[in-house]
């Protein structure tokens, strides 16, 4: 019977309530096959009541010995960037060598610094303290536009929500889109935004600012599969193409036809990961017209042809479970 993926999340004090919540918030809402896809475990260097950055305790009941039986560890934001307790840089490091998955959100990228894990490597962190990452850890390379940096065993994430980001993308990662975005759906938040990742830069979807055209959006995600003009969506919307323009940049962060591309390009991934349809009709199915024109979607965006991707990111070749650990 195949066991929940433990994952492993370190209070480094003093914490961030909000970062902490996000990890146990969605992973617990993985099912697969009717069974919990993870195990969250909350742990701290000293158990019982831990400080946080908003000046109240929380109880946690473990240790860092926690960590030997999880697959992946995440040190959550911290107030505490200039010296973090050095028995989470060692549990951090020792965790590394035995090769465990590590990710980090917001402040927890100076822990996994400080550590030494993120020299030589690109990581993020939270934009109003990138400067003072680059200054104290010259031999990261750090990338402040993105949401967050996979690179492959260590991730990290920039601040407050983009800890939402990283969080489905790990759940991507380990059960595909189809798990990733009914997580986000059950949540409330977006669904799997880019983070910018080596493999797969460009510039991320920004979060949605506003409910005019939610409608509409929530219109055109059900007909992704046909031909959608500014005529289409500002009829649908009641507003002329200009005011249409207007309200979808607002809100979205680009033009309502580069919101578009993303998402047939976005059905277009899940398509490869979740079925076997040929190339022409995953073309077909999210908007993108031919084999030749996902093609070149797919590698502007992925730096991957669409095949390639498939047999990267197919769920269907192998057993749906994350990679194998002492935890899963």
């Amino acid at each position: 019977m195949r066991t929940p993926h433990r994952v492993a999340v370190i209070a480094a004090p003093p914490v961030s309530m909000f970062n902490l919540a996000i990890p146990e918030m969605l992973l617990a809402k993985v099912e697969v096959d009717g069974r919990p896809g993870y195990e969250t475990v909350i742990c701290a260097p000293d158990p019982g009541p831990v400080a946080t950055t908003g000046g109240l305790d929380i109880h946690v009941p473990h240790g860092l010995d926690t960590l030997e039986a999880a697959g992946t560890v995440v040190v959550t934001g911290t107030g505490c960037r200039e010296n973090p307790d050095r028995r989470v840089v060692e549990a951090l490091r020792r965790a590394a060598a035995d090769g465990k998955r590590l990710a980090s959100i917001c402040t927890g990228a100076f822990v996994l610094a400080a550590a030494g894990l993120l020299d030589g490597r690109s990581a993020t962190t939270y934009w109003q303290y990138t400067r003072e990452l680059a200054d104290r850890y010259p031999a990261v390379d750090l990338r402040q536009e993105v949401l967050f940096v996979d690179e492959g065993d260590i991730l990290t994430s920039s601040g407050y929500a983009a800890g939402i980001d990283l969080c489905l993308h790990l759940i991507r990662t380990d059960y595909g889109a189809a798990v990733a975005n009914e997580v986000a759906r059950q949540a409330l938040v977006a669904p799997v935004r880019p983070g910018g990742q080596t493999q797969f830069t460009h510039t991320p979807l920004p979060p949605e600012r506003g409910v005019a055209c939610a409608d509409t959006r929530g219109w055109a995600m059900r007909r992704l599969d046909r031909p959608l003009t500014l005529t289409d969506l500002a009829r649908h919307a009641g507003v002329s193409v200009r005011t249409l323009t207007r309200r979808f940049h607002a809100e979205s962060g680009m033009s309502p036809l580069q919101w578009l591309l993303h998402q047939r390009v976005e059905r277009a991934r899940e398509l490869l990961e979740t079925t076997e349809l040929p190339m022409d009709q995953v073309a077909r199915a999210c908007g993108l017209g031919t084999a030749d024109s996902l093609r070149a979607h797919m590698v502007r965006r992925t730096g991957l042809t669409p095949s390639a991707y498939r047999a990267a990111f197919s769920r269907l070749a192998t057993a749906t479970r994350p990679r194998s650990s002492s935890g899963s």
